[in-house]
């Protein structure tokens, strides 16, 4: 007897050689392929109805995207139709290493040298958070990162921002610098006249306890802003 269609999986192999994301990857780098190949290739098999790619365009669709699937818990991936654990776990392996390779340099303990480089270190992670959470990157005398805390989750603004407590974690790991990093849940980095106020604060309570503030970001969806790039709170 023929294999009953209505059990079938449907699998890359299905397609048209010319469209198998593996083989669009061998032939053009994974540069040349879309994000819904890209999940297509983690996911490897597709559902009834449905084969891995499409399986991978519906699921990015119901996420809004990369940011969206980075940010659903494991269980809750584990339950999307036509998932399941191993699956599930595959994708959330892929995205931890693309986590940890944004943060990976050639040395141990990365350098931090500009706004970029900076944003590099935590754009990735922070870009998807639904709570505005600040987090501090501190820097040795050679400015290279010694652990970035987070320090406060929730509404920010300077009447709540404890400058003992921020600078708290600086003076424990022996900073010479620090820079400071909030997100902006609406995903528009533009700087509050809220996030100046509190930069002009933290600068200042840095030059008295010789901990220099070198620049406060706002992390965005894909963007961000240096309010020291902008002459914002920097005297």
């Amino acid at each position: 007897m023929g294999e009953d269609p209505r059990r079938r999986q449907y699998l890359i192999r299905d397609l048209p050689v010319s469209d198998r994301p593996r083989e669009r990857l061998a032939a053009l780098g994974p540069r040349a392929l879309t994000e819904a190949e890209l999940v297509a290739i983690l996911l490897r098999t597709g559902v009834r109805g449905q084969s891995a790619l499409q399986l991978a365009q519906s699921l990015l669709a119901e996420c809004r995207g990369l940011s969206g699937l980075q940010a659903i818990p494991y269980l809750e991936l584990c339950a999307r139709t036509g998932l399941g654990p191993a699956k599930a776990a595959q994708i959330q392996a892929a995205i931890e290493l693309g986590r940890r390779f944004a943060s990976a340099r050639p040395e141990d303990r990365p350098c931090v040298q500009s706004p970029e480089d900076a944003a590099t270190l935590i754009q990735y992670e922070m870009s998807i958070l639904e709570q505005e959470t600040m987090r501090v990157l501190l820097l040795d005398t050679r400015n290279r990162l010694i652990r970035d805390p987070m320090v406060y989750q929730g509404s920010l603004n300077a009447s709540i921002v404890r400058v003992g407590e921020l600078f708290r974690e600086a003076v424990r790991a022996n900073a010479a610098a620090l820079i400071v990093a909030h997100n902006h849940p609406s995903g528009d980095p533009t700087p509050s006249p809220e996030d100046v106020a509190m930069t002009r604060t933290l600068v200042e309570a840095g030059r008295l306890l010789d901990i220099e503030v070198l620049d406060h970001l706002v992390i965005g969806k894909g963007r961000w802003a240096s309010l020291k790039a902008l002459g914002l709170g920097f005297a």
